[in-house]
């Protein structure tokens, strides 16, 4: 045992667990407290399992039940996605945290249509205020342009409140994103990345494959954070509850969109990390390559880990600590301690 791991041991000190990331194909095995991902030429990678947050697969992989009850033993997620980079599924190990009250709570106030609709509201005027700050943020920097998109926002803004049910006010959500994606233009304004407007499975130009694969690295981040709560995540309020996916990662995911996904797609076009050369055209539509893939993960990740100062906690913390921490906030409106107040950036 090194120097370094025995005083970790003896003082208790926990390596830092975070996502892993598999793009290639090949098998995955336990090996002791260890697992060792092959790939198709033979090469090993051990990744200790005490670093372990979560497994994002996009190769082929093959593995076998006692894998997977592994996984289960120590608490990891595995996220899947397709060759094109779409969210296939997770295994999403037995939930340790879950309270029976909690989840009565939660089915309480998905029923009632008074409380589903007002915590629906929330996550709606979250995600335009999110939206708003962007632009505004872009304004700041002589992007004049983007007043007349801002008031639509802002009146959006101001309907959400008289909705009382989940269409009209999805309707409405639709409609400011639509609004706020028009701006994605005026804040790129590079040709390779125009935007026209928002296209999905298949995506149709490049800039619409960077919104969805972002959005579904948003979505299975949030998840991954719901399995380290006490919420059940297969009860939403903004989208509808059915018997087949996750719900409540979605709408906790509407909230970050703007700051996080959104944030990141400028950062790498305006950066000129991500080119045409990243992009991979046919009758399917546009697609991330796999280096692409791996450019956006490694500014994705850096963004999650960047800090901020919290103005209630008066410290410190990171984007992914924020999902984590409205996640809480929802629990504590489900047990009537404290209305739910979404995160909006203070830009």
């Amino acid at each position: 045992m090194s120097l370094l791991r025995l005083c970790r041991v003896l003082l208790g000190v926990k390596k830092m667990k975070k996502p892993v990331y598999i793009f290639s194909s090949g098998v995955l095995e336990r090996r002791q407290n260890t697992i060792v991902f092959k790939d198709t030429s033979a090469k090993k990678r051990y990744i200790p399992v005490e670093t372990i947050a979560e497994l994002y697969v996009f190769g082929e992989l093959n593995f076998n039940k006692r894998f997977l009850e592994f996984l289960t033993q120590n608490e990891i997620l595995i996220h899947f996605f397709n060759r094109y980079g779409y969210y296939v599924g997770s295994f999403y190990p037995r939930e340790y945290y879950n309270s029976g009250w909690l989840i009565l709570k939660q089915s309480e106030h998905y029923l009632d249509p008074i409380k589903r609709m007002d915590l629906a509201r929330r996550f709606v005027s979250g995600a335009v205020g999110n939206m708003e700050r962007v632009l505004e943020y872009y304004l700041r920097r002589g992007k004049e342009s983007l007043e007349p998109i801002l008031d639509q926002l802002e009146r959006a803004a101001l309907a959400i409140e008289t909705q009382e049910s989940t269409e009209p006010l999805m309707a409405i959500e639709g409609n400011a994103r639509e609004a706020y994606y028009s701006a994605f233009d005026i804040i790129i304004n590079q040709e390779d990345f125009s935007f026209d407007k928002r296209t999905r499975r298949p995506p149709q130009n490049r800039l619409n494959a960077l919104i969805s694969f972002g959005n579904s690295l948003l979505y299975v981040t949030v998840l991954s954070e719901i399995y380290r709560t006490h919420l059940d995540p297969r009860i939403g309020f903004l989208h509808t509850t059915n018997f087949r996916r996750f719900n409540l990662n979605l709408d906790v995911a509407e909230v970050f969109k703007p700051v996080l996904v959104d944030r990141v797609i400028f950062s790498l076009i305006n950066k000129n990390q991500l080119k045409a050369k990243h992009f991979s055209e046919g009758v399917e539509g546009i697609f991330l390559t796999e280096a692409g893939r791996e450019i956006f993960v490694k500014e994705w990740e850096g963004r999650l880990r960047t800090t901020i100062d919290h103005p209630v906690l008066k410290r410190k913390v990171s984007y992914r600590r924020l999902i984590r921490l409205d996640l809480y906030k929802i629990e504590k409106h489900l047990l009537g301690d404290k209305p739910y107040d979404p995160y909006i950036s203070r830009w």
